[in-house]
């Protein structure tokens, strides 16, 4: 098994950065060739950033994620965090347990939490008045809600999120980031973004990481200077600009 994840003890309190080294990851065809997708991939994630990891479909964004949470050990390289960190996970799909009420997909994710915070982080995302409801019974936008109240509910150390608000509609991707944003502001949690929308990273992110070539390597980094809070249009259509004129290079 090409894998070393290298959990360092800690001390309680002790802020350590995430230090990621990805060698070389392939993966074996059908044909029995090996293809490799990620090659010399290195980054520090520093404990309460927001990092964005920006490329384009087939880029190996969501493979690098796997590798880096624990669920793809085949590689070459080592993952390097402080022991055992609670990681709150938004996948592509929400993935609610269908036969379970809102209130309860919350509780099964942290069955340490109390009433109260449960009906707080559901009330932060706009779901009190949803929280008997099944799955079924929720649009796509609602259970995207509920997916991101499952992951703070459990006050994680690392929040990934996974291509959180692929498929919705303009408007509401907007009014959910900039609830997320709040929700990222107020806890301060160290939080990897995965996405192919720069608008997205640009509005949420405090460092841009650019996936790109074959096999896929980090392009380049876009420190975000101004506060979320404090992000201007202009600004933000500057830095949009600059991302997308080094992927066009890239071509």
């Amino acid at each position: 098994m090409l894998y070393n994840l290298s959990s360092d003890m800690f001390p309680a309190g002790d802020r350590k950065p995430l230090e990621i080294v990805v060698k070389r990851k392939a993966f074996r065809t059908s044909s029995g060739a090996l293809s490799e997708v990620l090659r010399d991939v290195s980054l520090t994630i520093e404990s309460g950033k927001v990092y964005a990891l920006v490329g384009p479909s087939g880029s190996g964004k969501t493979t690098l994620l796997r590798i880096i949470i624990g669920l793809d050990k085949d590689f070459e390289g080592s993952i390097v965090m402080p022991q055992k960190p609670r990681i709150g996970m938004v996948f592509q799909e929400p993935r609610l347990l269908p036969w379970r009420s809102v209130f309860d997909n919350l509780r099964l994710a942290a069955p340490q939490a109390g009433d109260k915070e449960i009906v707080e982080i559901a009330a932060d995302l706009g779901l009190s008045e949803h929280l008997k409801h099944f799955p079924g019974e929720l649009s796509l936008g609602l259970a995207r809600r509920v997916a991101l109240a499952r992951a703070f509910v459990v006050k994680p150390d690392l929040l990934v999120l996974d291509e959180p608000f692929v498929s919705l509609d303009i408007l509401l991707a907007e009014r959910l980031r900039d609830e997320l944003a709040t929700l990222v502001e107020r806890t301060q949690v160290t939080t990897l973004l995965v996405t192919h929308g720069i608008e997205e990273a640009v509005r949420l992110a405090d460092s841009i990481l650019l996936l790109g070539g074959r096999p896929t390597g980090i392009m380049a980094r876009i420190d975000i200077k101004t506060p979320r809070h404090a992000m201007t249009d202009a600004y933000a259509a500057e830095i949009q600009a600059q991302i997308g004129a080094i992927f066009a290079a890239a071509s």
